[in-house]
């Protein structure tokens, strides 16, 4: 019963430091944004300054990786309800990625992220609807693939995404061979 307890106190602190960290960063820029605009007097001639945008790879490892991991740990608990969830996480978080940045090498970033998820999205949907493990294995697969398929065709094809394994935090696969 302690081992149990222990694995599931280990599991709450692994799903929680994956909430925590990313919201520690948008409230540190959120208070370094609001501290530097408060410093400002008000009467002055307000600069031209530079709005921030995170990057591609910012919001990847931001938004996309941390979800695409829930996701599996959803389904691996059997958790179907907060695997919709998180497919519906992962789907909002592709499309502000693509709204973000409209076009990644000359081709148009929403249309290129649409072309490798939405078959693979659905499937997952699907999956999780019938509860079906099996096709829910196929489908995150199929998606992590299509992910990597992207990642090659931007010409960066050294970050490898992976179906996690065991307890690890991570899906990036870090002993993936160099291009």
């Amino acid at each position: 019963m302690t081992r149990v307890r222990a694995i599931s106190n280990r599991r709450r602190s692994i799903v929680l430091m994956l909430f925590v960290i990313p919201v520690s960063i948008l409230l540190a820029i959120v208070l370094a944004t609001s501290r530097s605009r408060a410093a400002e007097p008000a009467t002055a001639a307000a600069p031209q300054t530079t709005q921030y945008l995170p990057s591609i790879s910012d919001l990847m490892i931001a938004t996309i990786q941390p979800r695409h991991r829930r996701l599996w740990q959803a389904a691996q608990n059997r958790d179907w309800a907060f695997a919709a969830y998180e497919t519906g996480n992962l789907k909002g978080a592709f499309k502000r990625l693509g709204e973000a940045h409209p076009t990644e090498h000359d081709i148009s970033f929403p249309e290129m992220i649409s072309s490798v998820t939405e078959q693979p999205l659905k499937a997952l949907t699907a999956a999780i609807e019938a509860k079906d493990q099996t096709g829910f294995s196929k489908a995150y697969a199929d998606l992590t693939d299509s992910c990597n398929a992207c990642h090659q065709a931007l010409g960066h094809g050294v970050v490898v995404i992976r179906t996690p394994r065991g307890k690890s935090v991570s899906d990036q696969d870090f002993t993936a061979a160099t291009p």
